[in-house]
């Protein structure tokens, strides 16, 4: 068992509201996004779609994509309103999967009088569309998109925008996020803040291999039986964990 025992549990058990991400997170949509922005490139610059690395972008908005990748001005809308269209079309065909445990992660918060808000940076009805096709719907209380802020992850706004909107307490929140994007947006924003399926360890964040794993620590009715967390990346003397 690692540094994290039954207090990291209780702690977590006790915040009462779960803000999380989608893409990556709780669905896997990597594929089917970088599918999108590739064929969407290539309509305009092939050589920016040849060398395209969406793992270098996950988290980010679409816009926030195109527009780094110096993509014309003049045919940049164009470029996001065709990379939405393909991704949704992908959505519609079954390619966004939702990840394993996410169904028993979010069942159990709602039985266990948690609330879940959606945060994410996805386009809201690509966002609703991945819901509806992933039957996530009804879990969450308010969703947070791309569309409905003027900033985008890694800006701490992000997340402060979604506790002001649903008037949330950070020091009663946790959030659950993937990438470095979501969560230098989290941890800047002050909130507790658990990674899941990291390629590799974001500054700030609590590692969690995957739901499943969080589904086993809040679950368990013997914290001394549970599988720990590895704590090692957090400031022990900032994380309400330590």
């Amino acid at each position: 068992m690692s540094a994290v025992t039954r207090r990291t549990a209780a702690v977590l058990a006790g915040r009462r509201v779960w803000l999380c991400d989608l893409d990556g997170t709780l669905v896997d949509s990597a594929p089917a996004h970088e599918a999108a922005f590739r064929a969407a490139l290539a309509e305009v610059s092939p050589g920016l779609s040849g060398s395209f690395d969406y793992g270098a972008h996950t988290g980010a908005s679409t816009r926030q994509v195109v527009e780094g990748l110096g993509v014309d001005p003049a045919l940049a809308e164009g470029v996001i309103r065709r990379k939405q269209r393909l991704y949704r079309a992908y959505v519609l065909d079954g390619a966004v999967p939702v990840l394993p445990g996410a169904h028993r992660l979010l069942a159990l918060l709602a039985d266990r009088g948690h609330t879940a808000y959606l945060v994410t940076s996805g386009s809201r009805d690509s966002v609703t569309r991945v819901l509806e096709a992933c039957a996530l719907t009804g879990y969450f209380r308010g969703v947070l998109t791309a569309d409905d802020v003027s900033c985008s992850k890694p800006d701490p706004d992000f997340y402060r925008r979604a506790c002001d909107a649903w008037a949330v307490d950070p020091r009663g929140a946790v959030v659950l996020e993937d990438s470095a994007h979501g969560v230098a947006s989290a941890v800047g924003a002050g909130l507790l803040t658990l990674q899941v399926h990291g390629a590799a360890p974001a500054a700030g964040a609590v590692p969690v291999r995957d739901l499943e794993e969080i589904v086993s620590l809040l679950g368990t009715d013997d914290m001394s039986d549970m599988e720990a967390l590895d704590m090692e990346a957090l400031d022990m003397e900032e994380n309400p964990l330590g």
